[in-house]
């Protein structure tokens, strides 16, 4: 979707102020919502995608408002509320009123370690042949899909090469939705600087995206 969080190439944001030596966490709830987060993961309601969803899907004026964790902690609020583990009573109590759903999954502290570096593998066996090979030139399409996708506003109708193919992996734009896997070939696909900025692109910069086979055609 068209969202808050896809800023790139848009202007009057203002500058980027990075924060020297800022910490991992700024307050103790920061990791608290980070702890919740992954835990809540681990239920198995819903994918990584269904998650980024759930962030982007916060109104502009939400978003532009929170800090990074406040974010999340409306994304996790708004993914256990749908999915039955929370209510808004027990929001505004602050505590559980009534059971959670049974689940046989849990994350527990000592796999933690394990849980966080072995990631989600999203890689999917083959089940036929890319569309495109690399070094063809390709056009991403121009869509605003009212759901999530991979594909940023700045880079699409635009023309790139292939760079390298990495394999097929679960599509994130109905992932996101419940609609299934539904694996697709994905791409490293460059760009000139200037296919993407225009003329006052820095000289012999490029961009690389990965791309699902399904924002691709032949140019």
């Amino acid at each position: 979707m068209d969202g808050p969080q896809d800023l790139g190439g848009k202007r009057n944001f203002g500058p980027i102020n990075p924060e020297q030596d800022e910490p991992i966490f700024h307050a103790e709830w920061e990791k608290k919502v980070l702890g919740l987060t992954i835990a809540s993961n681990g239920l198995g309601h819903w994918s990584i995608d269904e998650g980024r969803f759930a962030r982007e899907s916060l109104s502009p004026q939400q978003y532009y408002g929170l800090s990074y964790y406040e974010i999340w902690y409306e994304g996790v609020t708004a993914l256990l509320k749908r999915h039955g583990e929370l209510t808004d009573a027990e929001l505004a109590a602050g505590k559980a009123l009534q059971p959670g759903l049974r689940t046989n999954r849990k994350v527990t502290g000592e796999a933690m370690p394990k849980v966080l570096a072995s990631g989600g593998p999203s890689e999917r066996p083959k089940s036929s042949e890319p569309l495109f090979s690399v070094g063809q030139k390709v056009r991403t399409k121009l869509a605003h899909p009212a759901g999530h996708t991979r594909l940023p506003n700045y880079a699409r109708d635009k023309i790139g090469v292939i760079q390298a193919l990495r394999g097929v992996h679960v599509f994130p734009d109905t992932s996101a939705h419940g609609e299934g896997e539904q694996p697709q070939w994905l791409y490293t696909v460059e760009f000139d600087g200037a296919a993407l900025w225009g003329p006052d692109a820095e000289p012999g910069l490029s961009n690389t995206i990965d791309a699902w086979e399904s924002y691709l055609d032949p140019a």
